[in-house]
């Protein structure tokens, strides 16, 4: 298959632009009167709905389950880089200050790329480092970690669980979509999460919603369906996004996309300032500026000369 770096580049962008607006649509529908747990369920498995109307209304052939070492890898993207990601996220959060949370999943960039370069002997540019140490400072500015330092044992656990995960996400998917169509791989990902989901927190118990919620923040004075909100996270939150960051694993290695990536949390921290009046300093304005550095940094990182490979 024929590689379009820029084409990767935009979907792996408006993934990133995607989930970081999520976050304020998500606290929108869980101020309904659902728990993260619920919330997490109802969205995995519409997602997984979504998904599945997708295939039968343009390339059928995703409904059919993958087989052999393909089925293995799907069923371990789908434990490990959709629910588990999901579940420990949502539990660090709860625990730790957001910043030190966000910090903590946004390891995973650093992750991949020590697996490429050590598991995988694949060469890795040596700016490559420079652009992870620059777009993870800059989050712990923007997050302004040194403001809640206070130690929580499964807060850090379930925050470096989450780093784990999301980097096995792009990982696996790295490899899924060079041997299997990307809808059959998203759509069975997320039926194994739906599964394990409905195991934990069956869809059932999610309870009688509010008829109207409020937008919170600076349009707190705005109510809107909760379902509403609830969708627009299944479809603009969820589909949408995984399946452009996974697109996007067609046309750059997992240690780029991983870095553009980290667009995510500091759109999160802008969205916090313009919608719900969190604060952003000019520290935290050199922070972003910071992790943007990183992310062009690692577009010229993303291919190397062998003769470039340190010696093991």
């Amino acid at each position: 298959m024929t590689t379009r770096p820029r084409l990767g580049y935009l979907m792996v962008v408006a993934g990133a632009v995607l989930f970081g607006l999520n976050g304020g649509v998500s606290r929108v529908a869980m101020g309904s009167g659902l728990t993260p747990e619920t919330f997490t369920t109802l969205r995995i498995t519409g997602a997984t709905a979504v998904f599945m109307l997708t295939a039968l209304c343009i390339r059928r052939s995703a409904l059919r389950p993958p087989t052999g070492s393909s089925l293995m890898l799907v069923v371990a993207l789908g434990l490990v880089g959709v629910a588990a990601l999901q579940l420990t996220y949502n539990i660090a959060i709860t625990r730790l200050p957001l910043g030190i949370a966000l910090l903590l999943e946004y390891l995973a960039p650093v992750l991949v790329i020590l697996w490429v370069r050590f598991a995988r002997k694949e060469a890795v540019h040596q700016r490559m480092w420079l652009a992870v140490a620059l777009a993870l400072g800059g989050l712990a500015v923007v997050g302004q970690v040194w403001t809640g330092l206070a130690f929580d044992g499964l807060g850090v656990v379930m925050g470096l669980l989450a780093a784990v995960s999301f980097a096995t996400y792009f990982l696996l998917g790295e490899h899924n979509v060079g041997t299997t169509d990307p809808l059959r791989v998203i759509l069975w990902a997320f039926v194994v999460a739906t599964v394990v989901m409905n195991l934990a927190q069956p869809l059932w118990t999610v309870p009688e919603l509010d008829s109207r919620t409020t937008m919170l923040g600076r349009l707190d004075g705005w109510s809107v369906n909760p379902w509403i909100a609830v969708a627009a996270v299944v479809v603009l939150g969820t589909v949408v996004p995984f399946f452009l960051q996974l697109l996007a694993l067609q046309h750059l290695p997992a240690t780029v996309v991983t870095v553009i990536a980290m667009l995510e949390p500091v759109i999160a921290n802008v969205l916090g300032w313009g919608w719900f009046r969190e604060s952003l300093n000019g520290l935290q304005v050199l922070g972003v500026v910071a992790v943007l550095a990183g992310i062009v940094l690692a577009q010229t990182a993303r291919t190397v000369e062998p003769d470039l490979l340190p010696q093991p």
